[in-house]
């Protein structure tokens, strides 16, 4: 057996072992893709196992996570700090081989994927990001951007709509840098995939606008590379079929059970026999195999070398784009980003208009601002003046046009992100966040700085009715862990929104802004930035605490003033960020909400779920128990409560 074909071997081994181990996983697809996976990295990608986070290494996504062993394996054999010992602990607690690859967990783990076809839709990110980049910074001979995206992706990635939403975006930017190798094994958890999908995978994406190509044996090596090099030579994205057989060479080859669940001890016994595995240690790596790839390699450490070398040319050269290209990498903000002028507006407007100047705003003084919209950048107000868009003939725009893909849109947001040298923000109504919520969750699970402009964020919309007019959304995305909610009430606290969401780098933050006008309020500004704060006080003393978010925020102030005549004291709290009031200091908050005043009303034209730990049990929750209707704005917030004169008579009813 050449040392080729013994390291893929020694690939499907050690996938097989750890799964059996751990009794629990999925070994009929690592067995199955090891040979493409290899030849990848063996003979493809340019990467460096002594700096994984070389900039312009290859990237490598496993879309088809639940394969989770093949990358493991890889990363054990290629030396990227994965030892046999973390092998041996797949899916055990705190282990560095979880069930699924976690990026930032595991190093070389490029996105976390396990979610199918959401791999595949953040590679389509990775090389737009890669054009984009390539386009603005590269000169003559001096290309520091230069690299590929990779993708495996399975049957299941294959069914999923996600993933024909992402593909048509990368086909309709001619996104030749990103290349899927599709694991074709025809086979799903429940059996042949002829049972719900017998379409032309191949067909599609000629349809689509990909070029594709087709390897008939999944064991030959020099098939695989062959593709791979034709594939690099077109000027669309390219997926290359494979077949293979899952759970190759073993008793289950072929079958369902191969999919997800351990192939058994004696069934590996004969999978060994059967490939002529001749070692009886478990876990055990060949020593030719270990230093075959060590050899191998090297090939990455000399290319990051000669790059390195590149860059200090370039440096000498273009000092002024090399410092902004730097700058980009680190997301480094200057220190007058977030100045006076950045919280000033000139006239009232709608949340969504004071977001569409400030994004404008950043883009003056942020190079690595990209973003758009699901066809909506007119709605949204996402549309950075100053620049074109991105197009197959103009990489370097920074506005984007997704298409009516919110859920691609999202997850492409996170491959930019993930790529780095650039701030992705997208946009859709808050009420398609539905759309967005499995992508958006991803975002904040791999810790990704992604901004989610969503508009038209309550019954405000108004005419288009119940279905555009979102309800319980904001709930969703409140109790996501690490998504930080912004709902602000005029254009200070978007600005304090768009402060922290930029200076938060570990994770997404979403705007929740409105259709209609809004008063500029006198008393708002920075406290924005605590997620909740105290706008005024009225009287001497605290009766009653009126809290809001968002356009409701004027109500609740009209409201106290009323209130406040009758001859209570009234506390006004402006509440745009409940998940980042929470944050804050048990000090801080009894200081917004003193524990003694119990009598306390919220008001925030969505549902009312979540509220209740503000307003305690003596207090009151004004908000949509139901869905909305079709009418002008002004008619719902009159026919659902949301009134000075309602909020009044709901106060009063506590007080009295």
């Amino acid at each position: 057996m050449d040392i080729r074909n013994l390291a893929v071997n020694t690939i499907r081994v050690l996938s097989v072992e750890a799964v059996q181990k751990a009794k629990s996983g999925h070994p009929g697809m690592p067995m199955g893709a090891a040979p493409m996976a290899f030849t990848l990295w063996n003979d493809v990608m340019n990467h460096n196992p002594k700096n994984p986070n070389w900039f312009n290494r290859d990237r490598f996504i496993l879309s088809a996570g639940h394969g989770s062993m093949l990358l493991y394996s890889l990363l054990h054999l290629f030396n990227y700090g994965l030892t046999i010992d973390d092998l041996k602990n797949f899916r055990q607690l705190d282990s560095k081989t979880p069930g699924h690859p976690e990026y930032g967990h595991t190093v070389g783990v490029e996105a976390t994927t396990g979610p199918l076809g959401q791999g595949l839709a953040m590679g389509v990110g990775m090389a737009l990001a890669e054009s984009h980049l390539a386009a603005k910074y590269n000169k003559p001979g001096l290309n520091i951007v230069d690299h590929y995206t990779y993708v495996i992706a399975g049957d299941g990635c294959m069914m999923e709509g996600i993933t024909n939403e992402a593909s048509s975006f990368a086909a309709a930017n001619k996104l030749s840098k990103l290349i899927v190798l599709y694991d074709s094994n025809n086979i799903s958890i429940e059996g042949s995939t002829d049972i719900s999908f017998t379409e032309n995978v191949r067909a599609r994406y000629e349809a689509l606008g990909w070029d594709t190509f087709y390897v008939e044996d999944g064991k030959s090596l020099d098939d695989i590379l062959a593709a791979i090099n034709e594939a690099k030579k077109t000027d669309k994205p390219s997926l290359i079929e494979i077949k293979t057989k899952i759970g190759w060479d073993s008793a289950k080859e072929g079958s369902a059970s191969a999919h997800g669940e351990p192939l058994g001890d004696d069934n590996i016994v004969d999978f060994k026999n059967k490939i002529g595995w001749e070692y009886e240690e478990e876990f055990y790596v060949p020593k030719e195999v270990r230093e075959y790839i060590s050899e191998s390699s090297k090939k990455g450490e000399l290319k990051e070398e000669e790059w390195n070398k590149l860059l200090e040319e370039y440096k000498n050269n273009y000092p002024e784009e090399a410092k902004e290209f730097l700058m980009s990498l680190k997301k480094d903000l200057s220190d007058d980003v977030f100045d006076e002028e950045f919280y000033k507006f000139d006239k009232d407007d709608a949340s969504r208009g004071y977001s569409g100047t400030l994004i404008n705003r950043l883009a003056e003084k942020i190079p690595y601002l990209i973003g758009g919209s699901a066809d909506l950048s007119p709605s949204n107000k996402t549309e950075m003046k100053n620049t074109s868009y991105y197009s197959p003939t103009n990489r370097e725009g920074k506005n984007i046009h997704f298409g009516v893909r919110e859920l691609a849109m999202s997850a492409i947001s996170n491959g930019i992100s993930l790529h780095g040298g650039l701030l992705p923000y997208c946009a859709t109504f808050l009420v398609f966040s539905d759309y967005v919520k499995p992508t958006i969750r991803l975002s904040a699970l791999m810790n990704q700085q992604v901004l989610y402009v969503f508009t038209h964020d309550s019954i405000g919309v108004g005419e288009d009715g119940p279905t555009h007019q979102p309800i319980e959304q904001m709930v969703m995305l409140r109790s996501t862990p690490n998504i930080s909610t912004f709902r602000p009430a005029d254009g200070k606290e978007t600005a304090a929104a768009y402060e922290y969401a930029l200076k938060k780098k570990d994770g997404p933050t979403v705007f929740a802004l409105t259709r209609q006008k809004l008063e500029n309020l006198e008393e708002t500004g920075k406290d924005a930035l605590n997620g909740g704060y105290v706008l005024k006080d009225l009287g001497e003393r605290i009766d009653i605490i009126l809290m809001a978010s968002g356009s409701e925020v004027k109500l609740i102030c009209d409201a106290a003033e009323r209130i406040n005549k009758l001859g209570y004291g009234v506390r006004v709290v402006s509440m745009p960020s409940p998940d980042v009031f929470d944050k804050q200091s048990e000090g801080y908050k009894n200081s917004v909400l003193p524990k003694e005043v119990s009598k306390r009303v919220s008001v925030e034209a969505l549902s009312t779920y979540g509220w209740d730990k503000y307003v305690g049990l003596d207090g009151i929750k004004i908000g949509m128990e139901g869905f909305g209707a079709s009418a002008p704005a002004n008619s719902l917030f009159d026919k659902f409560g949301f009134t000075v004169e309602n909020i009044v008579e709901k106060a009063l009813s506590i007080l009295d």
